[in-house]
């Protein structure tokens, strides 16, 4: 690692080899970097996903739903997902968004949410990420084809302990939460 202050080399070698073979998932999260090590934990060991595009945005999978007024960007973020998902043949989608649980911190909020929700409260917050990912489900042809789609809120507790809802689940109370894909 390189400090901020200073250029790194011209070269740095890394491990792994560049592979002309594309991955087959997408992942939509947002750009957070304090969930990073605990999204791609998840992704590895509970659905199993190691190699995948990523489409990392504030607001992760909120950001291509408008949440009340925000109509453009929502359509943007979905054109450029349709895109992708098209150029690379992408069979599956994980789409993630992250809050706090029920009585937590706003601090675990997502930015973007309290962008668009600026007066809302945590549980208005998650309810919106409910709501928002029951319409990504409801309409996933229009923006993802195919593609298999799957949905996830990453929930942070005031300890900082994080976990892994299905948020498909969350409308479906008899069907049981699932990690597998």
């Amino acid at each position: 690692m390189f400090p901020i202050d200073r250029k790194p080399p011209a070269s740095v070698p890394v491990s792994g080899k560049w592979s002309a073979v594309r991955p087959n998932v997408l992942v939509v999260a947002c750009s957070d970097g304090r969930l990073q090590e605990a999204t791609d934990a998840f992704l590895a060991n509970q659905l199993g996903v190691v190699r995948y595009d990523r489409f990392y945005v504030p607001g992760g999978a909120g950001a291509l739903v408008p949440s009340g007024y925000d109509f453009v960007r929502a359509q943007q973020m979905r054109r450029e997902c349709r895109y992708l998902i098209k150029l690379h043949d992408v069979g599956k989608v994980v789409l993630l968004m992250h809050g706090p649980v029920v009585g937590g911190g706003i601090e675990a909020a997502c930015a973007d949410y309290r962008r668009k929700l600026p007066r809302a409260s945590v549980e208005q917050l998650r309810e919106q990420q409910v709501v928002d990912g029951s319409q990504l489900l409801q309409q996933r042809t229009k923006w993802a084809g195919t593609a298999a789609v799957l949905i996830y809120r990453c929930e942070v507790d005031v300890s900082g302990a994080i976990a892994f809802v299905d948020l498909a689940a969350a409308n479906e109370p008899r069907r049981a939460t699932q990690g597998r894909s």
